[in-house]
């Protein structure tokens, strides 16, 4: 790769250790960096976070990790919360690095989960968030949809897949639940945009962000007035609405005097970190479809506008906030959680990922083929006797040991990836020439080349820090360093070598397809 990043800690997977060594210079006593612009970006997931410094040099964009840490889950009485303190806490640690190393920041831009959120009472203070694990939503959604408001119409008016835990369900659990957070609320801000309230002081809901909660109709790219009415709210519990790109504030004195930096703005980039992955698609133009690929797999194509009908209902297909008033049409999958849950199991298994990964090359393809997506598979107590007990129950060679076990999960994903591409291809106005892989699951040469055996188009692998690469280049647009997302995406390819994989095998995997489909049908 042509950017680069440093990293002060080892990377949480092994498909991250690909880093090179540090290109990016971030020292502004020197003569040669006056000029450049520097970008701080938050980048928070429900495992882990870290924040990173991301500078354009020459029409390309380097990348420095400056700090990672946990984010943990805590329980009490009953309950899981987010640490939303300690996430600020680490913020603030972070810009403390970055003054430390004299980096002159130009902006700063926040990327997490999606569906959670904050309360913020009258006199400002913070609630913990409820997390999106907990399990007082676990009935909600079957509530909500026999008792208020039907599964069609609310489907027709947001377009967004059905998850117990979407916002919409959590306020409804809470409000069901007589949550005294929710009955004081002055305001309901998303997680990113809480935090970037306690940097600023402002209040603002942003856009791909708020469109994870079930609560936004893409068509008015507004909270929608009837279903907040459902659970007792307004729009003025939110705040005002903002897009990529746009000014949340600046820090707070407070801020600014505890980290040594300045009146430093602070940008709305796409809040929803898949948002921010999906703007990095180093795409020439929009005759494309996109897998993030990670613990879980999104797949999906960018669009004009939302596709909200029968068959989309019917497939589960979700319609998401993207930049530009995108929308990012897309389907969850089970991905790499597979393997993840597996290799906790395998007590034999090499410990190298390559020397893993290469045993199972050996192994006969296609003599197991499960769905990832069955619900069996969602949090079983075991995942190797899960994968075992599917195979068992639809007649087919139940796999023996790791090999065998990996090969059938690499070969399952590809195939599924097969069918939800199928779909789109479908549903797309347009057609789809390539498949951009993104994220941590793009290092992964052999579920790479699978996959576009599976699909028959060209596959192109990279970045692997999608994520951090839109949030940066939205910050890039809003400081006037590149004039919209076909222009980032430009500077986010010259600064890629992507791997290409070209189908193979066609025949071998169009017969393995109908076995898969077959046995689909047969489990039901």
């Amino acid at each position: 790769m042509k950017y680069a990043m440093r990293t002060h800690r080892p990377p949480l997977t092994a498909e991250c250790r690909a880093y090179g060594k540090g290109k990016l210079k971030l020292t502004t006593t020197s003569s040669n960096t006056m000029g450049k612009k520097y970008f701080f970006a938050v980048d928070l997931g429900a495992t882990s976070g870290r924040t990173i410094i991301g500078g354009l040099n020459d029409g390309k964009i380097e990348l420095e990790e400056l700090t990672r840490f946990d984010n943990n889950l805590i329980e009490v009485n009953g309950h899981f919360y987010w640490d939303i303190y300690a996430l600020y806490f680490e913020i603030i640690k972070g810009l403390k690095a970055a003054k430390k190393q004299n980096i002159d920041i130009t902006s700063i831009g926040i990327d997490t989960w999606g569906v959670d959120f904050v309360c913020v009472a009258e006199d400002g203070s913070v609630s913990q968030p409820i997390a999106y694990r907990d399990p007082h939503t676990f009935d909600a959604m079957d509530d909500y949809l026999e008792n208020v408001i039907s599964k069609e119409k609310v489907y027709d008016v947001t377009g967004i897949q059905f998850m117990n835990f979407n916002s919409i369900f959590q306020l409804y659990a809470m409000k069901r639940a007589g949550n005294s957070a929710l009955k004081n609320a002055q305001k309901i801000l998303f997680i990113p945009d809480a935090l970037s309230y306690m940097l600023t002081g402002n209040m603002v809901c942003e856009y791909t962000i708020a469109s994870t909660a079930q609560l936004l109709d893409p068509r008015t790219k507004q909270l929608d007035p009837r279903l907040l009415a459902s659970l007792g709210l307004t729009q003025s519990k939110f705040g005002r609405m903002v897009n990529p790109g746009d000014l949340v504030g600046t820090l707070t004195d407070a801020v600014q005097k505890e980290t040594g930096l300045g009146a430093i703005p602070v940008v709305a980039v796409a809040g929803h970190d898949t948002g921010s992955a999906v703007a990095a698609v180093p795409a020439k133009d929009e005759n494309f479809a996109y897998l993030s690929s990670g613990t879980w797999s999104l797949m999906g194509i960018e669009t004009k506008d939302a596709i909200i009908n029968k068959v989309s209902y019917e497939r589960n297909f979700t319609n998401e906030g993207g930049i530009e008033g995108t929308t990012r049409f897309l389907k969850n999958i089970c991905g790499m959680w597979l393997y993840e849950r597996c290799r906790k199991e395998w007590t034999d298994a090499p410990k190298s990922h390559p020397e893993l990964i290469a045993e199972a090359m050996k192994q006969p393809a296609f003599q197991s083929i499960i769905n990832p997506d069955d619900a069996m598979f969602a949090n079983p107590s075991s995942m190797v006797e899960a994968i075992q007990s599917y195979c068992q129950q639809t007649g087919q060679h139940v796999p023996q040991g790791y090999a065998e076990t990996c090969r059938c999960i690499f070969d399952s994903l590809a195939l599924r990836y097969r069918q939800v591409f199928s779909y789109l291809t479908e549903m797309a106005s347009f057609p789809i020439n390539v498949l951009h892989i993104i994220g941590g699951g793009s290092l992964n040469n052999d579920l790479n080349q699978f996959t576009s055996n599976s699909l028959g188009v060209e596959v192109l692998a990279g970045p692997q820090e999608g994520t951090a690469l839109g949030n940066i280049m939205v910050q890039a647009k809003a400081a006037g360093e590149v004039k919209d997302l076909w222009d980032m995406r430009r500077v986010i390819a010259n600064s890629l070598e992507l791997k290409r994989f070209t189908p193979t095998d066609k025949e071998q995997w169009d017969a393995a397809y109908l076995k898969f489909l077959d046995i689909v049908n047969r489990k039901g």
